[in-house]
């Protein structure tokens, strides 16, 4: 079993920055794609950024540039930087044990494993 645990969700102005952190518990050596999600109310669950076993990663048009995805010590982060109020949602943590794309994959449907989410909200 696999169990994701987010934090670092929060509230920040406009163009500031923040951190979120994914931990993964259980059997960690069976993952071999990760990604983070995003939920604002009233929409659709949307990709936002992805990395695969090797390290390679892809993001969605909206947070080119913005945000950056890494892993270190057993920890998946997600930094966005130059917050915009378009960015409000509710961010998940998703893994999944099958094989991905190169640079993993942003579609809900490739996830078996999700956080419970932490809430980013983004204030002009």
């Amino acid at each position: 079993q696999v169990q994701l645990v987010e934090s670092g969700g929060g509230s920040v102005q406009a163009g500031g920055s923040l951190r979120l952190s994914c931990v993964v518990y259980g059997y960690t050596y069976s993952i071999l794609h990760m990604a983070w999600f995003r939920q604002a109310p009233g929409k659709e669950r949307e990709g936002v950024a992805a990395i695969d076993h090797s390290g390679q990663t892809k993001f969605a048009d909206s947070v080119k540039g913005r945000f950056t995805i890494f892993q270190d010590n057993g920890f998946m982060y997600l930094k966005l930087d130059s917050l915009k109020a378009e960015d409000i949602a509710m961010y998940y943590c998703a893994a999944d044990s099958s094989y991905a794309p190169a640079g993993g994959s942003l579609d809900t449907a490739s996830f078996r494993y999700w956080g419970q989410g932490t809430q980013v909200t983004v204030s002009s």
